[in-house]
């Protein structure tokens, strides 16, 4: 094995001077004018590239991970379903799990005629992959109050077939713990930790992967890990923020709430290397306690399976203030350089980069720009003096906001939308200024968690993207937490009971959950009521508090009648730096609610990654009300990501409008779509049962992209009538 030239290390600390800066100051734009306007990362050698391994194609004719295969593929080589006849698919099955509505975004896997899955009311399920009729049902524990890592198998689960002493199992996380579950009967099994499940510190989010005897997975609030497939063990820990001499820590300074690991991860069957997607840094969006370059946020990392060894990694942003994160399980692709089969990986992100990478050194097969970025203008704040700016591969979307991309949609939009650019802050890596809006294409940019698909034989990558506009503004942090020595208000304690699991105990957020400090003055109180009774996004409603108790909370959140606030003095995370929040994950709208950017909001892109150019992009996705106003597809706002077959398909749904969608894989055009019952909300599996091939979709609705049916509980199956 070989291990990383020492210029992918060029930048790993490139914050590291803003450490030693007074803590308040702000940044001299002048110095950093003064540096080159470019850097490279350069490629690999073509000698340097790691040929391609022997691969069975077999294999992809199953699914046993909710990613298709431990490369995180999602191809299949069934063709049954072509072209051609893909207009002859009907539903075969629904389920309905009748266990409550909410919104699952895992996509189930199959395994010897059965598939396995989550339901909206919290249980694990088989249900017979030809009918649709459940076999078995585990529920899982419901926790009060409700965290995001509490949703058993929240984005997979993965099938382990056992060994001559290890019985088969299915694998999944809930709550902070990893699960092990009898196939056949969904009974916990008893060899596996402690009752058949064993401890995760951080919280349990994406589906691991298994090498030989070694399951690997991320916690939702960060770090890797690796267990014993066969007892539950725990075999290491790889931490996403570096702690003490480990290397990395000088990008950070000090202890940090860390790097999320809710992105996944990918497996290398051959050489037994992980490759695990780390997300932002936190908190979002506000980067004075955790100057510096901020490894391993926003990086691809290549972990040794065996021992939890880094071997390599790549940073995409450096201290990043805009939650851009790499926020995807990285692809297992191989593609032709320089007339040679090689091996790669690619990672994709929100900033809408891709990055591709040799598979065992990590070095980049395009080179790699970046480029030179602005100064902060926040006090205490320190951004980092590069930013990527690829060329290769093409890039999804570009993270800056241009006024001439401001909508056209009508006369009226066009004017709203204007007001609001006049007065906010864009361009390249802008950072933020205190009270302004800042815009730039981020949390629903680029790509999103639902990742990418591989059509394994020719290299192509199929990834759903949006191309929303966030509209961020940093304020002051002037909510101070009470004085201890006085007791907590009634609503303090519901807000504890209730809301701190995913808020923080301060209000600061943790996670993808925002922070809270500032509400009153961005939302009323009937605006938190009805998110209480609702639900937003992945909050779930609130049942268990009454009227008055809602009451006694919003004047906790709205710092009324309060008892009185602690002296202030030195921030506990930022010592004596300023202190800010932000206004929670806001976006640039037209009056009438449309996206303030021009179309397309939503696209289906397909890359040639043998040379890093975009073959094609569709709109995905359609906005029937501005269909009927004679406006073109403009693609939709979505979230569920595509899975491509040999017979020449790409399917996918993760759309507002509520269809599962055929697109030719050579051509993007749009062969067929059928309506569910609730909204898509992951990527579709495709399996064959008896000879027959099958496209099953989970169908629940809710989050982030709703859909007019609101959140459900159906899995849906289609296939060719027999």
């Amino acid at each position: 094995m070989t291990f990383p030239s020492p210029r992918l290390l060029l930048f790993a600390i490139a914050g590291a001077i803003a450490l030693a800066l007074p803590a308040a100051t702000v940044e001299d734009p002048v110095a950093r004018a003064a540096l080159p306007e470019y850097k490279i990362i350069p490629a690999a050698k073509p000698e340097e590239l790691t040929p391609a391994a022997a691969l069975d194609l077999s294999t992809f004719a199953r699914w046993p991970r909710s990613q298709g295969d431990n490369g995180a593929r999602r191809y299949s080589t069934l063709k049954q379903i072509t072209r051609e006849n893909v207009r002859q698919l009907e539903v075969a099955w629904t389920y309905r799990s009748g266990d409550g509505a909410a919104n699952v975004q895992c996509t189930p896997i199959i395994v010897d005629g059965l598939l396995y899955a989550p339901t909206p009311g919290r249980a694990l399920v088989a249900v017979d992959a030809v009918t649709g009729v459940e076999r078995w049902r585990r529920p899982m524990p419901v926790a009060r109050p409700s965290r995001l890592q509490d949703a058993p198998a929240r984005r997979g689960l993965v099938y382990w077939p056992g060994d001559r002493e290890s019985a088969p199992r299915i694998l999944f996380g809930a709550g902070d713990w990893i699960h092990a579950v009898d196939p056949k009967s969904g009974e916990p099994l008893p060899g596996f930790g402690e009752g058949g499940r064993t401890s995760i510190p951080t919280g349990a989010t994406a589906s691991g992967a298994v090498f030989q005897h070694v399951y690997v997975t991320c916690g939702l609030l960060g770090d890797a890990y690796g267990y014993d497939v066969r007892t539950g063990k725990p075999l290491w820990r790889f931490h996403s923020v570096p702690r003490g001499d480990e290397f990395g820590a000088d990008t950070w300074d000090g202890p940090q709430q860390g790097a999320n690991g809710w992105s996944g991860l990918s497996l290398d069957d051959t050489r037994g290397i992980a490759y695990i997607a780390f997300g932002a840094a936190r908190p979002d969006m506000i980067g004075v306690g955790r100057l510096g370059d901020n490894l391993f946020s926003d990086c691809v990392v290549a972990l040794d399976v065996r021992t939890g060894r880094r071997l390599w990694h790549f940073q995409d942003v450096r201290h990043d203030i805009w939650d851009l994160d790499v926020c995807a399980p990285p692809n297992l692709v191989t593609i032709m350089r320089d007339g040679r089969r090689i091996d790669a990986v690619a990672g994709i992100a929100k900033s809408g980069h891709v990055t591709l990478l040799d598979r065992v050194s990590g070095q980049p097969i395009f080179p790699w720009r970046l480029r030179r970025a602005p100064v902060s203008k926040l006090p205490g704040e320190r951004t980092s003096p590069y930013q990527p700016d690829p060329e290769l591969p093409e890039p999804i979307s570009r993270m800056e906001f241009n006024p001439a991309d401001i909508t056209d949609r009508t006369p009226e939009a066009t004017a709203w939308v204007k007001k609001i650019v006049e007065k906010s802050t864009y361009g390249f890596f802008q950072p933020f200024t205190e009270g302004v809006p800042n815009l730039f294409i981020g949390s629903r940019g680029g790509a999103e968690w639902s990742g990418a698909a591989v059509d394994v034989p020719t290299g192509r990558l199929y990834v759903t993207s949006n191309r929303w506009v966030s509209k961020i503004t940093v304020l002051s942090h002037e909510d101070r937490e009470r004085d201890p020595r006085h007791p907590p208000s009634a609503g303090e304690k519901h807000f504890v009971l209730h809301c701190a699991p995913c808020h923080g105990p301060n209000r600061g957020g943790i996670g993808i959950a925002p922070p809270l400090f500032g509400l009153r003055n961005r939302l009323t109180d009937a605006e938190v009521l009805e998110q209480l009774r609702t639900g937003k996004g992945a909050m779930p409603p609130n049942l268990l508090l009454n009227d008055a108790e809602k009451k006694e909370l919003l004047d906790f959140l709205f710092r009324r009648n309060q008892p009185p606030s602690r002296a202030r003095g030195a921030d506990e995370r930022t010592g004596d730096r300023p202190s800010y929040a932000f206004n929670g994950f806001q976006f640039l709208t037209d009056h009438e609610g449309y996206p303030g950017i021009k179309p397309p909001w939503g696209l289906l892109n397909c890359y040639d990654l043998n040379t890093g150019k975009v073959l094609w992009r569709a709109p995905l996705g359609e906005l029937e009300q501005l269909t009927q106003q004679g406006v073109p597809k403009t693609g939709s706002h979505n979230l569920g990501g595509a899975s491509v077959t040999a017979g020449g398909l790409v399917f996918v749904a993760g759309t507002e409008d509520e269809k599962l969608r055929a697109f030719d894989a050579d051509t993007g055009a749009e062969l067929w779509s059928a309506k569910l019952p609730f909204a898509g909300t992951a990527a579709p599996a495709i399996y064959e049962v008896a000879g027959r091939q099958f496209i099953v979709i989970t169908a629940t609705g809710g989050g982030r992209v709703g859909g007019a049916s609101g959140p459900g509980d159906a899995y849906v199956a289609f296939a060719l009538r027999p």
